[in-house]
């Protein structure tokens, strides 16, 4: 494998994103959204994970007092399999302590099980269950939390 960073998405990114959010979301976020939340949400904290320059994840969170709120995380298909979304997840939770949160949280697709099995590595728990959350099926979704 390449040289593989993790750096701050900028605004120049949100293209290449927009990349990785078509190929691993039915209902991808719009270009808009990237862009409100890099340029006008102060809570909003955005990471790519380039991997020889190119983009092929992203995690975003929101940091509100001391809890941190995942977003959403993504790798391309392509390089699925290989930890890499670990290294992606295992940087968000460094970015959230660095922060001083105390508790980080996410939602998870009810069907997802790989990606539930992925963050139970990193001490999350089940809390709760949002009924109907996805709007292109309405999937319930697995809340999971941990405190850091």
């Amino acid at each position: 494998m390449g040289e593989l960073v993790i750096r701050r998405m900028e605004i120049a990114d949100v293209d290449r994103v927009m990349h990785v959010e078509r190929a691993t979301f039915v209902t991808p976020w719009t270009t808009d959204i990237f862009y409100q939340e890099i340029v006008d949400n102060q809570h909003a904290h955005y990471f790519v994970m380039e991997l020889d320059k190119q983009i092929i994840g992203y995690v975003g969170m929101w940091i509100v007092i001391d809890e941190a709120q995942i977003t959403n995380i993504a790798v391309l298909p392509l390089f699925r399999g290989r930890k890499l979304g670990e290294r992606l997840f295992a940087y968000a939770i460094q970015q959230a302590i660095l922060m001083r949160t105390i508790r980080l949280s996410l939602e998870v697709r009810e069907s997802n099980i790989v990606a539930q099995n992925m963050y139970r590595k990193f001490g999350l728990v089940p809390g709760g269950i949002r009924k109907n959350y996805y709007t292109d099926n309405q999937e319930d979704a697995v809340v999971m939390w941990v405190s850091l």
